[in-house]
């Protein structure tokens, strides 16, 4: 009788934290355009067929993503991960905060429409990363695994090209903004590109000459809020939706060149893989 009470007592929380979840004003997410936004706006049609209404809103501009969820205009955005956050944060007075495990990492690799290989990278070439300190130390330390430079040690996502201590081929580094650097191909042999910038401009994954698949915690993107909205029942209602098999079958079969974090009872998985 005890275990039937207590069952009946969460079935009915749970029934209170899911109408309080759906009343209301719609959820709106902030999402950058392409492949995540994609993501999000499949989690918000289970959501719909749950009785939830998420509104999803696209935008190019990474600052944008950040400022409408500080002023309050979007409830949360899914875009980066935490070491972008936590530069932003400091950068820009915000004081947002990570939401859940659950998220997904974006790959970033070296693409090239001159050369096949990286041994056809000849001296002087040219090669655009990201003019953004994180993704453009991404873009050196993949340069770095390719065997093209070497960098100073120890210094991790805060290296940058004044970090490259031996140039063999004497590489050109040519800083561009992250969304423009799969357009340079036609004007550099080898560029750095995040898959997030690839897909939506017509790039293949599997062209890559080399692709880091790092599965780093530091890397996985996920929900970001102010404080005040990180306990946000209609916020939490629909983490709960995206946390699905749905959504993860979703991510490994339709955009499967991003691989799932935190999904269930899984961890983040804090493991490093190259691949050609």
């Amino acid at each position: 009788m005890k275990f039937l009470r207590r069952t009946a007592h969460a079935a009915g929380l749970w029934l209170a934290f899911t109408a309080a979840a759906v009343a209301g004003e719609p959820l709106k997410i902030a999402t950058s355009a392409g492949p995540v936004g994609q993501l999000a706006s499949f989690a918000a049609k289970l959501a719909k067929e749950k009785g939830q209404d998420v509104k999803i809103v696209e935008l190019s501009d990474w600052v944008a993503l950040n400022e409408v969820v500080n002023s309050g205009e979007v409830d949360a955005n899914l875009f980066q991960h935490a070491t972008y956050l936590a530069l932003q944060n400091k950068q820009r007075g915000f004081n947002l905060v990570q939401v859940d495990k659950v998220g997904v990492i974006a790959p970033v690799g070296l693409f090239s429409k001159k050369v096949k290989t990286l041994d056809e990278i000849k001296s002087g070439d040219s090669v655009a990363i990201p003019n953004e300190p994180l993704n453009g130390a991404r873009g050196l330390i993949l340069l770095e695994r390719a065997g093209l430079i070497t960098l100073t040690p120890g210094k991790g996502f805060s290296v940058s090209k004044f970090d490259i201590v031996e140039n063999p081929r004497n590489l050109k580094i040519v800083e561009l903004d992250p969304a423009q650097t799969y357009r340079s191909l036609d004007d550099v042999t080898l560029a750095l590109v995040n898959i997030t910038y690839l897909i939506p401009a017509g790039g293949d994954p599997k062209s890559a000459l080399i692709i880091d698949r790092t599965a780093d915690d530091g890397l996985v993107l996920r929900f970001t809020a102010r404080p005040d909205k990180k306990d946000d029942p209609r916020l939490k209602a629909f983490i709960q939706v995206f946390n699905s098999p749905e959504v993860k079958q979703f991510i490994e079969e339709k955009i499967p060149a991003f691989i799932p974090a935190g999904f269930g009872s899984e961890e983040s998985g804090l493991v490093r893989e190259t691949a050609p």
